[in-house]
């Protein structure tokens, strides 16, 4: 009650942020995300430009091609549909380094820019070797009974198969003329 004797009713308002989820109908149990694991989508192959190759010191751009998934099948004896949608990328590049990435990555190409420059994707190999890099692409999910999407809470993650990296030394040397105004001049 209030100061002037009213009754004041408040409603439980949603904590922002939090996913919204439908009730669930009579009969029909809940369905967690660790029960959606058997319709995961395939691993992602990153790729890494150009060719799997790079020089040690310059960007090596990486790529991930993942998309939305939707998957039929059955679960606890229903019949239902789940739609994967990328939430989020985990890269290892394979010397010891991570990357935490809210998206895929483009080719330099798509993103209009020369090769060996800074992406959101790219990593800089210290030293030449073979690295295996990996992404692990973490899915939100949504399941549809027969009645329309309804969120699942948490994400799935889909490990990603590694992929050797070539990293290469490059030695570069200032000079006057191109190879084809003199072709006997240093490194030509």
């Amino acid at each position: 009650m209030d100061d002037q004797g009213t009754t004041r009713c408040a409603r439980e308002l949603p904590t922002p942020g939090a996913p919204e989820t439908a009730p669930q109908a009579p009969g029909i149990p809940a369905i967690t995300i660790s029960d959606l694991v058997q319709f995961a989508p395939e691993p992602t192959r990153t790729v890494a430009e150009p060719g799997n190759v790079g020089i040690a010191g310059l960007p090596t751009n990486f790529v991930a091609a993942a998309e939305v998934h939707i998957r039929g099948g059955e679960l606890l004896g229903m019949p239902l549909r789940v739609r994967f949608t990328p939430a989020g990328y985990d890269y290892t590049y394979g010397d010891g380094s991570t990357a935490t990435l809210d998206a895929a990555g483009q080719t330099w190409e798509a993103l209009g820019q020369a090769q060996f420059t800074p992406t959101p994707t790219s990593h800089t190999y210290r030293t030449p070797g073979i690295y295996p890099a990996a992404v692990d692409v973490r899915y939100a999910a949504e399941v549809d009974l027969g009645g329309g999407w309804q969120p699942i809470t948490g994400e799935l993650t889909s490990r990603g198969r590694a992929q050797n990296i070539r990293i290469l030394s490059a030695r570069t040397a200032l000079v006057a003329h191109t190879c084809l105004e003199r072709p006997a001049a240093v490194g030509c």
